[in-house]
């Protein structure tokens, strides 16, 4: 059979999902590419992660046509067979190994759809299952840090001295002494990150800061997500976050569900905190003026 792939958000990261079907359908014999509309597909594939991407508008000619991913319908899944498998690197000409060693959260936090899509917090998979033939890793849980399978799983990386990034942040409250004194025993292949998305997150993110510095996990200039909802509180924990010497990443608030676009002045503070040359030389009230806010 010929199948065809379609990866509509054309994001930064490759996607995992296209890459697990890729390698399913090479191992059965079938030939894969990305769709073009020259070809006809007995199977065309097409994934969406968000629901603001904006569809491929092109006609492809398929059979049959399978859409995923939470862009589409977030509670399809991949087929057993399929999710096992080890990505095909080579779609993406990969420098990195992808994948999640846990799925699911603890939390709920109310901007969040991954307790929607993936429920309680749970053990997924071994380092070993999609590594292949890496030495580092790109790592996608959402809560690594409160599984024991996750924790194991870190204990593994150190030991086989994969290099790696928890892209998605670690979870500041889970990081005592003990903890931080495993990870300063992780590669990093990024500054560690964590996440700041509320008031109640400053004490958290300094206790966690003092016990990773004094464990001398490095860099110490740890990559902080930040949510960006209402301007004023936004900035308040930007600028702790500043004194602190971390790294703030602002993200814009987005309504998912209502598919709305951030607010502007959302955006304009993002782009200042984000341009980390404007950022640690003007303040914010100068870059509003300069923007004509």
């Amino acid at each position: 059979m010929k199948i065809g792939l379609l990866d509509i958000d054309r994001g930064k990261f490759p996607n995992l999902a296209l890459m697990k079907i890729s390698s399913y359908h090479k191992s059965i014999g079938d030939k894969v590419e990305f769709a073009t509309m020259f070809e006809n597909y007995d199977i065309l594939y097409k994934s969406k992660i968000f629901t603001f991407s904006l569809d491929d508008e092109y006609y492809y000619r398929s059979d049959k046509i399978i859409e995923g991913g939470t862009g589409y319908n977030i509670s399809k899944k991949l087929p057993d067979e399929i999710d096992i498998m080890i990505p095909d690197y080579n779609l993406y000409n990969c420098e990195h190994a992808y994948g999640f060693l846990t799925r699911g959260c603890i939390r709920k936090c109310e901007w969040c759809l991954v307790p929607e899509k993936e429920g309680q917090l749970k053990a997924y998979m071994d380092i070993e299952e999609f590594i292949g033939n890496k030495k580092t890793a790109i790592l996608m849980d959402n809560n690594v840090l409160a599984s024991d399978h996750g924790i194991k799983q870190i204990e593994k990386i150190i030991d086989k001295k994969i290099k790696v990034d928890f892209n998605q942040g670690l979870d500041a409250r889970l990081i005592d002494n003990q903890m931080a004194k495993l990870l300063s025993k992780v590669k990093w292949l990024k500054p560690l990150r964590m996440a700041c998305d509320s008031q109640s997150m400053k004490e958290p993110i300094k206790k966690a800061t003092e016990f990773l510095r004094q464990n001398n996990c490095t860099p110490s200039n740890y990559f902080i997500y930040t949510l960006v909802k209402d301007v004023e509180e936004s900035l308040d924990r930007i600028n702790f976050l500043k004194d602190l010497k971390l790294d703030p990443f602002a993200q814009p608030y987005r309504d998912f569900k209502a598919n709305k676009e951030p607010d502007k002045i959302l955006k304009h503070l993002s782009r200042y905190v984000n341009h980390k040359a404007i950022f640690k030389t003007i303040s914010w009230s100068d870059y509003k003026i300069s923007v004509r806010l």
